[in-house]
């Protein structure tokens, strides 16, 4: 299944690049080709002058599934390496990371996965009362990714994230403005529009003095951030081809419960 030049809308104005998952009839599942297009929109916001802030939303019933599994099988299958630092989805995730302006996010509906963990690497984060956030990766065979077994337990403390990612059960909405992933809850119909006023505010302040104060929270991690998201990769990509993995792979293309009782 491929995906449209539509699935990833991206628009600047006002000193705000807003990013859209576009893709609600597949849940915005991500697929390479949408992380190369936020990747290269992240660059450009980085690039621009002119762009104070971005911002990530996707539609009021659902964020993000996470990756586009038949996508994600048919790279592995082509030959892609899970841990190939050139992939899109490491591109973006490592640009994500690095990006010194501020991102802010608008959540509704689930966020699954990466849906999730890219969330750790944006400065404000606002949730539809109707979000669920889960790291489903150990279900599937795998292990976290973004550097989320770094910042996670940082977050929640560290039996909190344990529970999220060796679990991977859903939390809800006020779980997470609990444990501070989320600043704010709000009716969904209005979280974008709250993230939209929150991005306004920021683009009306000195960018220098935004890139610096970001500059300086995220000092004491940085090179954490990127040798975590390196292990974790390397990891991810032992795993993939491990047995765990196939069997999750094979019932949910089989639509079936996995047994991994030989895992």
């Amino acid at each position: 299944m491929s995906s449209s030049p539509q699935d990833i809308l991206v628009h600047t104005e006002a000193g705000v690049t807003t990013i859209t998952f576009n893709r609600a009839d597949k849940k915005n599942s991500l697929t390479e080709a949408m992380y190369a297009t936020m990747a290269d929109a992240l660059a450009q916001a980085e690039s621009d002058a002119a762009v104070r802030c971005v911002v990530f939303q996707g539609d009021l019933a659902i964020f993000s599934a996470g990756n586009d599994i038949n996508d994600f099988l048919r790279q592995s299958a082509g030959g892609a390496a899970s841990d190939d630092a050139s992939r899109p989805v490491w591109r973006f995730l490592e640009t994500l990371a690095a990006f010194p302006k501020p991102i802010v996010a608008a959540v509704c509906g689930p966020a699954v996965g990466i849906g999730t963990t890219m969330l750790l690497h944006c400065d404000l984060v606002y949730a539809g009362d109707n979000a669920a956030f889960s790291l489903p990766f150990v279900n599937l065979g795998l292990c976290p990714e973004a550097a989320s077994s770094l910042l996670l337990p940082q977050m929640l403390g560290y039996h909190r994230a344990a529970e999220a990612l060796m679990l991977g059960e859903p939390f809800l909405a006020e779980a997470a403005l609990e444990v501070g992933l989320v600043n704010r809850v709000v009716p969904p119909s209005e979280c974008n529009l709250v993230a939209q006023t929150q991005a306004k505010k920021l683009a009306a302040k000195p960018l220098s003095a935004l890139i610096e104060t970001k500059r300086l929270l995220k000092a004491g991690q940085a090179t954490q951030v990127r040798e975590r998201m390196r292990e974790e990769g390397a990891s991810f990509a032992r795993l993939m081809g491990g047995p765990a993995a196939r069997e999750a792979f094979s019932a949910f293309m089989q639509k079936r419960h996995p047994d991994f009782s030989q895992c």
